[in-house]
Parts: structure tokens; sequence; C-alpha cells
């Protein structure tokens, strides 16, 4: 029995729909959304006194279980089969005398205008509208216009629809220009296995009088049945709103039944905002063998902690969930712009939510933990908010790390997940006379206010490296004497404050074009310029050209830390005009002949590397890399001149010499931080 049609126009065929139903017989046809799924936010607009047109009934038992449950019993069911309508009448004619159905087109009803309050279309609209050819657009325009003619000013088409991008636009678009409210409701779903991956969605069109002019639109969306809606700015955001949960469903059927090959990323968004609220990601790790209490869970990522190896790259994630011992482990980050009700309150609510990631073969009623590290979510304090016309939006925030350090830290909203400065904080001291405060057990923030910024640590792999390497300056047994040391790129002032205290006779010049970050380095990481320690507001690349011109071989050592503005590019530090050949020669021509030129290059792109790397050592005969373990950066060592060529071994030498002059009694030296360790991995290009 073949009841598909041969081709998609003979759905608006009647005599194919008489075949259809005189081939499949009393059996019940619903092409999508059970009542019990529908019911919900038919509730919300369909009223026990309202007359009802269902156009294209069919045999679907939607409107019988409406007028059964006393939703509603003045329904008119029209469609164009007349074998339907007469099965139907003799399915209901007796038990539902209020309910009538009628053979009519509903492209020319019979019905007077103004007729009903409600119109219901449960999938009439998607077969009818198969493709975007000139008659079958002309056909809905007819169908929209009738339904509009009969419906009363007030009253409600309700279109339920899987809103395939073509069919949503086209009603939307219609009834907007009319002037109607359109909202469009996710159908929740009711659990059981579906026929369709895709979720059902009911289009609520409430006709309103045409005001002559330009009216503003309103276009909403409502995710879930019980969600407040959400205006959508226009018919565009509408239709990729709808889009987004179409692929959350598909994903979703997806991972349920294959594990997933490649870590999958999705945003879960605030319902008031539309802001992303939580960020996840989803890890399957094969080598874990199943068993009952290890299929899933759930990692919360404390706040400001999200840009670390282990929860921010792939292969961090993989780590962790191979240690967690999980068959698939959710990893959620939680975003700055947000508040969270502690870890119960984020378990509250995202339990419903990350069970539709769950794993295929996840036993029933399993219960999946809620993990993190140490129990809670984290602190973060955001300190200051504000603009660069350079460097676009930023924030400061205070965040607790690992352990009982909280740390101050930049970070530029293109890039938000790349950390631009971090400084750790001391713990605040106490007045004399003032007893330590005790901590609210109660409380997820700190007791205590972290206190002024530890110059002496750095916290960032790439700024040890790069002060490290400034034991090239000077032989095995000496720390250099008076230094002229240009950088390139402030940021939070780390990196010169650094080189400022610890090499006592060090001048530091510092570059940096955006007036903004200056005032940040000042405001909010404690740096401070005087006799040593000068800024320069300027571009890197104008400040070298113009030295270079006037004033050669002046300094010791120069260091670029500077990233790019450009996000396109594949290479995020420096700036590609910075690596250029005929710049790098300028910067030579500033470096003394002893001197020691330190890079950080951050570059994911291979074939970009490697033409970086060629032209260096075109410019500097001598080039030493060091790889940052975890982390994308290298930093080159480049020297002008090949005769101070050490091996590895004889660079760790001088390292701990330099090291040894470094820490001095009475000034603070993190005891982690050791400079031959830094200069472990170096090799020579």
């Amino acid at each position: 029995m073949e009841l598909l049609p041969r081709s998609p126009g003979e759905f608006g065929s009647a005599r194919y729909w008489d075949r259809f139903f005189r081939q499949r017989g009393q059996r019940p046809f619903e092409w999508y959304g059970a009542f019990p799924e529908l019911c919900p936010v038919l509730h919300k607009y369909v009223r026990p006194r309202d007359k009802v047109l269902v156009v294209g009934c069919g045999n679907s038992e939607l409107s019988e279980q409406m007028y059964d449950v006393g939703m509603c019993e003045d329904i008119v069911n029209i469609d164009i089969s007349d074998a339907v309508i007469r099965q139907m009448q003799e399915r209901s004619g007796s038990t539902r005398p209020k309910m009538s159905y009628l053979l009519m087109d509903m492209l020319q009803m019979d019905f007077p205008d103004a007729h009903f309050q409600v119109v219901l279309d449960k999938g009439t609209l998607d077969a009818l509208l198969t493709d975007e050819e000139e008659a079958t657009l002309a056909k809905v325009d007819q169908m929209f216009a009738e339904i509009s003619r009969v419906l009363q000013v007030g009253g409600r088409y309700l279109c339920v629809s899987l809103a395939q991008a073509h069919v949503l636009k086209k009603a939307v678009d219609y009834f907007s220009q009319e002037g109607w409210i359109v909202r469009v409701h996710q159908v929740a779903s009711s659990g059981d296995k579906q026929q369709f991956v895709l979720p059902v969605f009911v289009y609520v069109m409430t006709k309103f009088r045409k005001i002559p002019g330009s009216a503003p639109q309103i276009l909403e969306i409502c995710p879930e049945e019980q969600d407040k809606p959400m205006r959508m700015e226009s018919v565009e955001r509408l239709v990729a709103a709808v889009k987004d949960r179409q692929h959350y469903a598909l994903l979703c059927s997806q991972i349920s039944k294959t594990p997933c090959r490649e870590q999958v990323s999705l945003d879960l968004c605030d319902k008031e905002s539309g802001k992303p609220r939580y960020t996840l990601h989803v890890v399957d790790s094969p080598s874990v063998k199943p068993s009952r209490d290890n299929h899933f869970a759930i990692f919360i990522i404390p706040q400001g902690r999200e840009t670390e190896w282990l929860f921010g790259t792939e292969e961090g994630r993989r780590q962790l969930a191979a240690s967690a011992g999980f068959g698939r482990l959710v990893t959620v980050a939680l975003h700055r712009e947000q508040h969270y009700e502690g870890m119960a309150g984020i378990q509250t609510e995202l339990s419903g939510k990350v069970m539709e990631l769950a794993p295929p073969g996840l036993p029933a009623r399993q219960q999946v933990p809620f993990l993190s590290v140490g129990g809670d979510i984290g602190v973060r304090t955001v300190r200051h908010c504000d603009t660069s016309p350079l460097s676009g939006e930023y924030v400061i925030e205070d965040v607790k790390g690992d352990g009982t350090c909280y740390f101050r830290r930049l970070i530029f909203l293109r890039n938000r997940n790349v950390v631009q400065s971090e400084a750790r904080l001391l713990a605040p001291t106490p007045l004399p006379g003032q007893k330590k405060r005790r901590k609210d057990k109660k409380k997820s923030s700190p007791a205590e206010p972290p206190g002024a910024i530890d110059k002496s640590y750095l916290c960032c792999e790439h700024h040890k490296a790069m002060v490290a390497g400034l034991c090239l300056l000077g032989g095995p047994d000496a720390l250099p004497g008076e230094l002229a040391v240009l950088v390139v790129g402030l940021g939070g002032g780390s990196l010169p404050l650094f080189v400022h205290d610890y090499f006592s006779q060090a001048h530091v010049a510092v570059v940096e074009i955006d007036p903004s970050m200056l005032e940040v380095a000042t405001r909010w990481f404690g740096f401070s310029q005087g006799d040593r320690m000068k800024v320069h507001v300027s571009d890197g690349l104008d400040y070298v050209a113009k030295l270079s011109a006037e004033a050669p071989a002046q300094f010791d050592a120069i260091m670029f830390d500077v990233d790019s503005k450009d996000l396109t590019v594949g290479m995020s530090c420096p700036p590609p005009a910075f690596v250029e050949k005929p710049f790098l020669q300028k910067v030579k021509t500033i470096l003394k002949p002893e001197g020691v030129f330190v890079l950080n290059l951050v570059c994911r792109d291979t074939r970009l590397k490697e033409s970086v790397l060629a032209t260096l050592r075109d410019v500097f005969p001598l080039l030493y890399a060091r790889r940052i373990e975890g982390e994308v950066n290298e930093i080159l060592f480049c020297q002008p001149s090949p005769k101070g060529r050490c091996d590895p071994a004889e660079l760790r030498t001088r390292a701990r010499a330099l090291e040894g002059a470094l820490r001095q009694p009475g000034r603070p030296w993190d005891s982690s931080y050791v400079l031959a360790d830094m200069l472990q991995a170096v090799h020579i290009l």
C-alpha cells in the first residue's frame, strides 16, 4: 500500500487525500504533536466559549480530544477530502453533537467574515508550502487571506508546524506585515520516542486592525511552554532563534545514539536577556569501561578558571574526563555577566537540560553527579568594565584560583576566553589591633576582599620565560650592570614592573598604543612610572622606526608582548607587521650587538609560523626557541651576532647565576620560579 504522494504538489490534491484516507482506514493519522504535548499551548489561546475552525482536519483526534477535555465544544472542522469528512462525521456525529465536519476548501471558504475566534492548523500549512514556486506561494497567500477574513479582530491563528525556515518566514512575514502580533512557541517534548527528531512549534498569530503607516512589528518566541516570551527584533532573528533550537534537537538526538568523536560545544542562554549563561562541552572518553555508576557526570568549572588549560582546551578537557573516570563528561563554564545561586541553584537549573545530552546506554532513573573543584562554583568579582577605542570592551575581574590565592585579570571581550593580563593579589593585612574576621560558611563570596598586587609574582608562563632569557646578556658568573630595556606592549604592566624591580640598574621604556591600557595598568595592576620606568603612548611600529633613524644600538634587550587586534589572522601575537623583514631589521638596528630580542609568538597557522621563523632567521643569525607547555605561545630569543651562541646546558648555568643575583635578602621571590627550569626545553633553530 503506497500512501506517500508521487510529488509534493499532491499534498494539495483532494484526490490524493481521498485515496490516502480510504487506504489508511479508521486509524487516526497524526503528522506530529500529540495532544498531551500541545495541550499546554492550546489552553493559553483557546477559551471554552470560542468558536474554533480547524482547517485541513484529516482524521486527527485533536478536535475530539479538545472537545472531550472541555477545552472547547463549538468546533468546525473542514477538509477537501470527502472520504475523511464522511469518516469523521460517522465517528463523532452522535457523541460530540456541538462539533461539525464540513467538506470545504480552505482557499475558498463559505463562512462569513469575522466568524471565528480561533483558526487551528495542524500540519496543513507545512503540507501546502512544500516549495517556493510562484503557484504554491499564491495558494499560501490565498490561504492566509481566507484565514484573516474569517477571524475576528483579537482572534488567533494557531499553526502547528515543524517550522522549516521557508514556512516560518512566509507565515511571519505575511502576518507581521498585516500588523498582527506573532509569537512562536516551542512545544515541550513528552520525553517519549518521537516520530520526528525536529521539535514541534506552534505559531500564534493574533489579529489586530492594520494601522496605516509603519507600525512596529511585535515578534516573540517562547522556548518552552512555561517560559515568558522573548522579544525578537526582526523576522530574520526569529527564524534564526528557531533554527538554533532545531540544531540543538538534532544534536541531542545524535549524541543520544552514538558517542561523540569530537567534542561538542554549545551555549545555553539566559531566558531574559538572551545572552550566553552557560557554555557546555560534551566530552566522551572511549577508554573508560562503562559501569552502572560511571556513564555520565556534569563538571562545573569554577568561575574565572575557564581559561585554564585543563578547562579551556580540548586536550585539557579530554584529560579531565579521563581522570574523572566517566564515559561522558559535560563541562559547564559560567559567564561573568550572569549571577548564580551557588552549586545547588546551578544543579536545579541545569538538571533537566543536561539530561538531554545523556549518552547512549544510560540506565533509567540513573542519578547524574555534579562535580567541581572543591565542591563550589568559585568566586568572580568584576571590578571594572569599560570600552577602549582600540581594544574594544574589556573587564577587570578578581577570581579565586586553586587554593586560597586570588588573581586580578584583564579580559578583552572580543576574545573572552583569553586572559590578556594577570596578577596575583596579596592577602589583606589586618590593621594593628584588628581581629581577623571569621568566614561565613553560608556565603560563597570571600570573607575579606583581596589586597594589593603581588609584584614579585609573574602569573604568565611566557613572561617567566621571557625574563629568564635575559641571562643571555651576561656571562656565566655575572649579572649585567646597567641595562636599557624596551618593552612593546604594556597590558597590565607585570612584565616591565618585574624587570624594573628585580634588575635594579635597568632603565625600562614601555611602548603602548592604547592609552586606556596605561590607565588600566596604573589603576588596577599597581603599575607606576619613575626615573627608571617611562611609558610612551605610541604605535610600536612608529616608535621603533623613529629610533632606528635617530639612535641606533641603544637597547640591551627588546621585548615584544603585543597582541593583534585582527582576530581573522592565524597569529594573535604579535600583529603581522611586527614580524615583517623591514621592520625586524629596524629592531636589529636599535639593539646592541650583544643584546637580545625576545618575542612572544602566538601563531596557530602552521604555514604562517614557518614563514615568521624563516624571516627571523634571515635577520638574526642566532635564534633560540622555548615552547610554553599546554599553550600556543612560543618564546623566541634572537641575537644579532652568532658569537654569543650557548648550548642549552650553558644557558641553564647562566640562568642559575642570574637567579642567584636576583634573589636578594629581604626581596620576595616566588619559590616556584626557577629560571633554569624555564630554559629547560630551549633549542636552537
